[in-house]
């Protein structure tokens, strides 16, 4: 997006909360990819569509350092929960101090290690799901979550435009993009679900649930 475009939507879109900026701050200093945390923009949209749907229960794939969960979490009810997977161990405690600083350490469940391996042991239904994880393994995960969902629930995928790259010329060893291909290829066939691209960021698929 155009820088100055992208300045005026954010001068037009509701504040981003502090903590969030610290913790998108902090994520930049610490970390070398920086970019994957969501920012204001998508993270007001989070929670935009969060505080409208108002979830009992959340699904996340793909912590990283917890922007994304603590912006979905604004939108749990009282007794609402939030339960986010994330496979590097190494990110655990850096999420669990902005959760706690949040006052959401009781809403949120942080699950470490593989989803493919987590997502069958979680005996919840959920409203709303946000996949932001391996990009080769979107539809591997995808069949894991839709089960979850309720009917008329919502997936967000994010990154499904993946920098422009989806329409341009492919790598045979571009796995990454490959499968944000074939992921986005699939879903709009799929009749159990109607998606819509928003070409906010880097893409953000919305996925609403409408067959079992």
């Amino acid at each position: 997006m155009d820088p100055q475009l992208e300045n005026y939507i954010l001068a037009h879109t509701v504040p981003e909360d502090p903590l969030l900026q610290r913790l998108y701050r902090d994520t930049y200093l610490r970390l070398v990819n920086g970019r994957m945390c969501s920012g204001h923009l998508q993270g007001s949209i989070l929670t935009f569509f969060s505080r409208m749907m108002a979830p009992r229960r959340i699904l996340e794939i793909g912590t990283y350092t917890g922007y994304s969960a603590i912006c979905l979490a604004k939108g749990l009810p009282e007794g609402g929960m939030l339960h986010t997977i994330e496979i590097n161990d190494e990110l655990e405690q850096f999420a669990a101090d902005y959760f706690l600083e949040a006052g959401l350490q009781d809403r949120i469940v942080q699950h470490i290690g593989d989803a493919t391996a987590i997502l069958p042991g979680l005996n919840e239904t959920f409203e709303l799901a946000f996949l932001d994880a391996d990009k080769r393994q979107y539809l591997e995960h995808f069949e894991l979550i839709l089960p979850k969902i309720v009917p008329g629930g919502l997936i967000i995928a994010d990154n499904t435009l993946w920098g422009g790259k989806v329409v341009g010329k492919i790598a045979r060893n571009d796995e990454q993009t490959l499968a944000i291909l074939a992921f986005n290829d699939f879903v709009s066939k799929d009749l159990r679900v109607e998606a819509t691209i928003l070409p906010i960021r880097d893409g953000m698929t919305l996925l609403r649930k409408i067959k079992p």
